[in-house]
């Protein structure tokens, strides 16, 4: 996973309610991402739902923890296989 949420988040619940994972739980204070489940929305939407829909622009890319495309799809596609 190679977003996460900053300090800056106000807890508006626009963002949880995108991911098409279920990757994004509420925090506290701010909502935190599930590096488990977050895929940047690969397999589903060509940009990540949470960054499209936030309103203080608060999801940024954590540079630490960066995931190519194959190891998201691959993410996307184990996922996939649980449901």
């Amino acid at each position: 996973m190679s977003l996460i949420i900053t300090d800056e988040c106000i807890a508006c619940d626009a963002c949880r309610d995108e991911c098409p994972n279920t990757a994004i739980e509420e925090g506290d204070p701010v909502y935190i991402i599930e590096s488990d489940r977050c895929t940047e929305c690969v397999g589903s939407f060509d940009e990540p739902q949470c960054i499209e829909v936030c309103p203080v622009d608060c999801i940024i890319i954590d540079s630490d923890n960066q995931e190519t495309i194959q190891e998201l799809k691959f993410k996307f596609d184990q996922l996939e296989e649980e449901e």
